[in-house]
């Protein structure tokens, strides 16, 4: 592969601000993003964003429907380097634990595991309950890594974008993928200082 390309999966969680924006910022970096949207996370995007999927087509290189279980991000041998389910239902989740790909979606974040490649799964859910906490940890030991969707605050967030902007960061931190979206943690005498966001 020539291109670095990410899988990114939004399914139905409420925060598909956080994968719509990372998206955004994988293909600002010129990064091939192919994205999985199911129909939950379509209306979630319609109720939250007031998007449709289509929209998301300018940002992506390839979009597929979580129906389309035939579709290369299915095979393992399909290269790729890294997938992201931003966010991830508690639904996602378990099927993924439990080696339930029904679907596009849950079927390429199994293959992904099983290649032994880096698969992130952005959760979102509270309180979670004993059935989640031991979806993650199962997860966890499959090789997932869990990033709930709880951005920090020590940059000094002033607005919404900013805290999303924290997590994306964060997300794009696992993948090794460069970016300016966040200032690097510099000790707590530069947040004294009032370490900002970095301005785009």
């Amino acid at each position: 592969m020539e291109k670095k390309r990410i899988i990114v999966g939004i399914s139905g969680a409420s925060g598909v601000i956080y994968g719509v924006e990372l998206i955004k910022h994988l293909k600002r970096l010129h990064i091939e993003v192919h994205l999985i949207l199911t129909s939950a996370g379509e209306k979630v995007l319609s109720l939250e964003m007031s998007m449709e999927g289509r929209e998301l087509k300018e940002y992506v290189d390839v979009l597929y429907g979580a129906s389309e279980i035939g579709a290369p991000p299915a095979s393992g041998s399909y290269p790729h380097h890294g997938m992201v389910i931003c966010p991830c239902t508690m639904a996602s989740l378990g099927c993924i634990a439990n080696g339930i790909g029904d679907d596009l979606l849950t079927r390429a974040a199994d293959v992904t595991l099983k290649e032994g490649k880096k698969l992130i799964l952005v959760t979102r859910e509270t309180p979670l309950n004993l059935i989640h906490l031991e979806n993650m940890v199962k997860a966890a030991r499959a090789g997932a890594t869990i990033m709930p969707a709880s951005p920090g605050f020590y940059h000094h967030p002033s607005t919404i974008g900013d805290l999303v902007h924290h997590l994306v960061g964060r997300v794009m931190d696992q993948l090794g993928i460069k970016h300016h979206l966040i200032s690097p943690w510099e000790g707590e005498n530069a947040l004294l200082k009032g370490a900002r966001y970095l301005k785009k």
